[in-house]
């Protein structure tokens, strides 16, 4: 900053102390004359310096800064040094995209990154593979161009991205796609792509393994348990001990029964070919028949009640909306002390159909209820063994209570007993008629 006022101040300073002096030598006129031709020759001078940086700016890339004297050599110094910083800052950024493009190349996941219109702004490798693109060509085309499965289009018109999209047959060789996308700015979105093909045919062989076990199970234990009803009912069977052996292999063939027949029945709700089958469900008619049922499973040991605060219907598959009532009120009576209470509920919160089961029971403590779906999880073992649960049942209800858009709350207290609610969207209550007719 010194040498730039130096060189700046020199020559008015000169220019005058030179000027005064021929004025006092030569006169006025003289003094004029030089006056006038040198500050001529500074406008030529920094004429020139102006056309060589006007040069410059018009392409700094291809030309260098230009060199200068005086005042300018302070100025295109100054630009040399930051041109020169710019150059290095972008290649290290180059370096450092280099680097990240070469990582992003190697994950084992496709990745896309669109725009906030869904077009295409760069893929590596294996998102190439997957969706068919072509890195080079289709750069700013839109997604859907190219993908075009109703399943995926749909996913991305929808724009609820908090559950991944399983893509089957995303290319004619059978791939099956893990599709998740992440908003990570206001306008750009990360296409992550997994192929879990090999993933889907082990978990098509684990269905179809534990369906024709289940299957070739039912039979004999159907005809063993018909054996052993008939050997207990024979009048002349006065051995205590053989009438009590036939009467636990009797419990337990019924509860291996039980056991193959929830297993087939998840592996039914399991199957992705299994599509869900709509009509009207009477549910207040549905839920009097639990009722009785429950009454009977119960056998006068707690008080049961039906509390019907609503009288609509829904739509649903009846069948699996009977299994999953029937888990819960099982549950509840198998896991409830002897004059407990328990209330079936159908009521409507915010519109939404709600059917709940509450129970005076053992409660369940927190760290338990977010493994309660899963199969064959019990909270206590012994207590399970004693009520001859399956551990399937909640699996079931879960099942069922995704297939019909609805969601499963579980509230419980210990010692004071449990609340399992399914809460069904709105758009799944029916009117009744003379609702329809107001």
């Amino acid at each position: 900053m010194v040498n730039f006022w130096r060189h700046a101040l020199a020559f008015p300073l000169i220019l005058f102390f030179c000027s005064a002096l021929i004025w006092a030598v030569a006169g006025v006129l003289s003094a004029t004359l030089f006056f006038s031709l040198a500050l001529s020759l500074r406008w030529v001078f920094f004429m020139r310096y102006l056309t060589a940086l006007d040069h410059w700016l018009a392409d700094p890339e291809a030309c260098v800064v230009p060199n200068g004297t005086g005042l300018w050599e302070s100025v295109f110094g100054r630009l040399n040094k930051m041109a020169r910083l710019q150059r290095e800052e972008r290649e290290q950024s180059s370096a450092a995209l280099r680097h990240l493009e070469q990582a992003t190349s190697a994950l084992p996941e496709g990745v896309v990154i669109l725009d906030q219109s869904d077009r295409i702004e760069w893929c590596n490798p294996l998102a190439e593979q997957h969706f068919g693109l072509d890195g080079a060509r289709d750069i700013g085309q839109q997604i859907t161009y190219l993908a075009r499965q109703p399943e995926f289009v749909q996913y991305l018109t929808v724009r609820d991205f908090s559950e991944p999209l399983v893509l089957r047959g995303a290319r004619h060789d059978g791939l099956t796609l893990s599709i998740k996308l992440i908003a990570y700015s206001a306008s750009k979105k990360l296409l992550i792509s997994r192929d879990i093909t090999s993933f889907e045919r082990i978990e098509t062989m684990r269905r179809d393994f534990v369906a024709n076990v289940s299957h070739e199970l039912r039979t004999p234990l159907t005809v063993v348990n018909g054996f052993v009803e008939t050997l207990s009912d024979m009048p002349k069977l006065d051995n205590a001990m053989a009438r009590r052996a036939l009467h636990l292999m009797g419990e337990q063939t019924q509860r291996m029964e039980r056991l193959v027949n929830d297993l087939l029945t998840l592996s039914k709700l399991d199957n992705a070919l299994n599509a869900l089958k709509e009509d009207t469900v009477q549910a207040p008619a549905l839920l009097r028949t639990l009722y009785e049922e429950g009454l009977s499973l119960s056998a006068g040991k707690h008080v049961l009640r039906l509390e019907m605060e609503s009288d609509c219907n829904l739509l649903g598959n009846i069948e699996e909306l009977r299994s999953a009532f029937s888990n819960l009120i099982s549950n509840a009576i198998r896991y409830t002390p002897q004059g407990g209470e328990i209330v079936l509920r159908w009521k409507e919160c915010n519109g939404q159909p709600v059917f709940s089961v509450q129970d005076s029971g053992l409660g369940i403590a927190p760290h338990h209820i977010p493994r309660l779906t899963e199969r064959f999880y019990r909270v206590d073992h012994s207590r399970s063994r004693e009520t001859g649960g399956t551990g399937l049942g909640l699996a079931i209800v879960k099942h069922v209570t995704i297939r019909h858009q609805a969601r499963l709350e579980i509230t419980s207290e210990e010692g004071k007993g449990s609340t399992f609610s399914i809460v069904f969207p709105a758009k799944r209550r029916l009117s009744l008629p003379e609702e329809n007719a107001d």
